[in-house]
């Protein structure tokens, strides 16, 4: 149990580490619809946008829930009815897809700061593209796993697999519907980029928080996560 705590202290402290981060490097004042409230100098300053916090609130709440089904995996996998599966080749190919359309919506965030509307629509459209194979690209490794005869109640580590999967897609899946609307927004012909900043500041922000997830898992699905309880219960004896 002490190994587990130490496992998601971890995994809390590079999260808090990376919401410290975006409050840090934030430009609220470029951003619209922030609060304005007045400093000890008396003169106006800005805050983030409500919108934002509310972001970052929910962030920690999703951050919890996997926390939490971490935590299970963890105890539930020490017990003898546990069988791990082979994790599908088709799972690197998905992250992959899915770090790159990070990296598209972190150059299409940069591109509406710099108010480029040229390079903007390709950077959204590519994030988005890309964001849509990695839930299409999840749908068929569950399918090659089922085809093998790894189904969902054959065994606790699968349906740990098709949870946790399942799960984050379905993230995913909501913010895929954020970055469409904001897509289609930026394709307008009178549309400005300084209109989509926050937007895409939002998709980008959820978009990695998101990956880093999937990162967690997919070291779960792949066995590093146990390689590194292990280390942690031989320091500990």
């Amino acid at each position: 149990m002490n190994v587990i705590l130490i496992f998601l202290a971890a995994i809390a402290a590079i999260i808090i580490w990376w919401l410290s981060g975006q409050r840090l490097t934030s430009k609220p004042w470029l951003e619209t619809g922030s609060v304005l409230l007045p400093d000890h100098t008396g003169a106006d300053r800005q805050q983030l946008p409500p919108v934002k916090i509310g972001l970052f609130v929910f962030l920690g709440v999703v951050g919890a829930l996997f926390s939490l089904a971490v935590s299970a995996y963890f105890m539930r996998m020490a017990s003898t009815d546990w069988w791990a599966m082979p994790v599908p080749r088709l799972l690197w190919v998905n992250t992959a897809a899915l770090a790159l359309s990070t990296a598209a919506l972190q150059w299409a965030r940069r591109e509406a700061a710099y108010g480029s509307t040229e390079s903007l629509r390709p950077a959204l459209a590519t994030g988005l593209a890309l964001a849509v194979f990695f839930l299409v690209g999840q749908i068929q490794a569950w399918r090659e796993l089922t085809a093998a005869g790894y189904v969902l109640a054959d065994n606790p580590a699968n349906s740990f697999f098709y949870m946790l999967t399942g799960l984050h897609g379905l993230h995913i899946l909501g913010g895929l519907a954020v970055l469409a609307h904001t897509t289609v927004r930026a394709f307008a012909s009178d549309i400005q980029p300084d209109r989509l900043r926050l937007s895409i500041d939002l998709s980008a922000i959820y978009s990695h928080f998101m990956l880093a997830v999937w990162l967690l898992l997919f070291s779960l699905f792949a066995g590093w996560a146990n390689d590194f309880v292990d280390l942690c219960r031989t320091l500990l004896t």
